[in-house]
């Protein structure tokens, strides 16, 4: 499935209107509106806000540079590691409050990672801690973490924001997904919630006391517009200072002196997720032809006008671990002649039908996003080339959840971060039909068995082989069509300097290139100082 990734997070996106906040954008320097396309379910780090860092409002032990490099953030340095792997311990810095003024502990880290891992939470956080055994701070600047196993990317998993044991202590359980927390929470970051108004706008005010600085732009708001035009439009208007756009919508821009179009790389799939309960997508030689048939190249080149990759798995072809081999141009003969041979044949319209049953399935895709759109309507004609009837609904993501066992969906995945990331929950077996984890109830004993051995296997070379032999499982039985892989496209007002991007994950959050907005300056100020 698919705002700062936009800001980190595996959350599953609240379906929201398209109205945007009812004022226009920022009056002065010290104050920016972004549009973005999605809304989150929650601001809290336990269940899943911003879990792969880049938060505003909170800050996790380590973070991410541009580069993505790991630095320090709420420790004073990188964590102390043992030699077999099981054990690391990280030293807080010194002078680090919540925005409410009380001191940051580590009995604020234990308790946020201790509450995660508490089975009565409802939360898709932890099984990215499952190889985690126990958290323990043996004094107020010190945390040690036991892992059951080695896990060699779980400094990378610390990037996770630290909540306020003093607020949250008190709430158990299921009381933890409804709390008033999630929606007006308390961090460390370099912002605070001043107001969120569901389907419209979430406001965030600077933090004056901020242990990092306090940041130039004094407030953010972050404007929740679903339709991917009236994001253009209203940045056109003036309304924006910044947008997420999908590549055609910023076509529109790109001679405009007042602005500046950014290009960042990503991690960011595209893909059709086919459900195996359903008889048509659950065929093994539907789902395999689908993969022969789609012309990838085409939609790169007609649909993200060049900024964009074909995709054939969960790692992307920037990735060193990427099995190349997989890649193949569109060949709509092979797929024909594999349905042929699988006993799917054409009856009347050209519709292939096999043991009384038609080759007809919905997909479905979010209204307002006009790029998945585009890749859905692509998707549907390769496919009635093909023989197989597709037929597509735009709904809301609250309309989509209930129906995703059933029916396919055209949805975005991946991350830039270690290949355990996203693919675990995406494809393991154990999580099938946890919301966006694995909602196709996708089951493979051998994908099982290679996430699970990459997850817990230290060595590199092994590490490598493992996901390339998972890459190559999933095209020999695909749970998704794989379409491309993105570059997102931001549209941003010439007023601010700092600005500059990382390789993106899937947006979940509030992530662009305003991920080191607190260090923004307005280009006033930075002209003034040089001059």
């Amino acid at each position: 499935m698919s705002l700062l990734g936009a800001f980190g997070l595996v959350l599953a996106v609240a379906g929201c209107s398209s109205s945007a906040p009812s004022s226009g954008g920022a009056q002065s320097h010290d104050g920016i509106v972004i549009g973005v396309g999605q809304e989150p379910d929650s601001l809290s780090p336990i269940l899943g806000y911003s879990k792969d860092g880049a938060s505003k409002i909170f800050d996790g032990l380590l973070a991410h540079d541009r580069d993505l490099k790991l630095l320090p953030a709420l420790a004073r340095e990188l964590p102390e590691v043992s030699a077999d792997g099981l054990t690391y311990t990280f030293h807080l810095r010194d002078g680090v409050n919540f925005s409410d003024g009380k001191p940051l502990t580590s009995a604020d880290v234990a308790f946020t990672y201790r509450t995660i891992l508490d089975p009565s939470v409802d939360t898709t956080v932890r099984s990215d801690l499952a190889a985690l055994d126990r958290v323990d701070a043996p004094d107020p600047r010190t945390v040690v973490f036991t892992l059951k196993y080695p896990y060699a990317p779980f400094p990378q998993r610390t990037t996770l924001g630290i909540v306020p044991e003093h607020v949250l202590g008190g709430v158990k359980g299921a009381a933890l997904t409804t709390d008033g927390f999630n929606r007006n929470p308390i961090g460390s970051g370099p912002y605070t919630v001043d107001t969120w108004r569901s389907g419209e706008k979430l406001v965030l005010k600077a933090n004056p006391t901020y242990w990092g600085g306090a940041p130039a732009i004094k407030q953010v708001t972050f404007a929740f517009i679903l339709d991917d035009n009236t994001r253009a439009t209203r940045i056109a208007a003036g309304d924006l200072d910044a947008a997420a756009l999908p590549p055609k919508l910023a076509e529109r821009f790109k001679n405009d002196k007042a602005r500046t179009t950014y290009k960042e790389n990503t991690a960011d799939y595209r893909g059709v997720m086919l459900p195996t309960g359903n008889p048509v997508t659950g065929d093994l030689a539907i789902r395999k032809a689908l993969d022969l048939a789609v012309d990838r190249d085409a939609m790169v080149r007609g649909i993200l006008n060049g900024d964009g990759e074909p995709a054939f798995g969960p790692v992307a072809p920037s990735s060193p671990l990427y099995a190349r081999e997989l890649a193949h141009p569109a060949d709509p003969a092979a797929a024909a002649a594999l349905l042929d041979d699988a006993g799917w044949t054409k009856g009347d319209g050209g519709i292939r039908a096999k043991d009384g049953k038609s080759a007809k399935f919905t997909l479905l895709y979010p209204s307002g996003d006009a790029l998945r759109k585009d890749l859905a309507l692509a998707y549907v004609s390769d496919a009635k080339k093909l023989g197989i009837d597709i037929s597509l609904e735009g709904l809301t993501w609250d309309a989509i959840e209930p129906r995703m066992k059933a029916d396919a969906l055209l949805m975005g995945q991946g991350a830039p971060y270690d290949p355990d990331f996203v693919s675990y929950e995406t494809f393991h077996s154990s999580l099938a039909g946890q919301a966006f984890n694995n909602p196709g109830y996708y089951r493979n004993a051998k994908v099982d068995g290679l996430l699970d051995e990459g997850r817990k296997t230290r060595d590199d070379a092994r590490r490598a082989q493992v996901y390339g032999d998972l890459q190559r499982e999933l095209a020999s039985d695909p749970a998704w069509t794989f379409l491309t892989y993105l570059k997102h496209v931001y549209v941003v007002d010439n007023d601010w300097s700092g600005i500059g991007g990382q390789v993106e994950p899937h947006p979940h959050d509030l992530v662009g290139p305003w991920w080191n907005i607190e260090k923004w300056v307005p280009v006033v100020e930075a002209s003034a100082g040089t001059s």
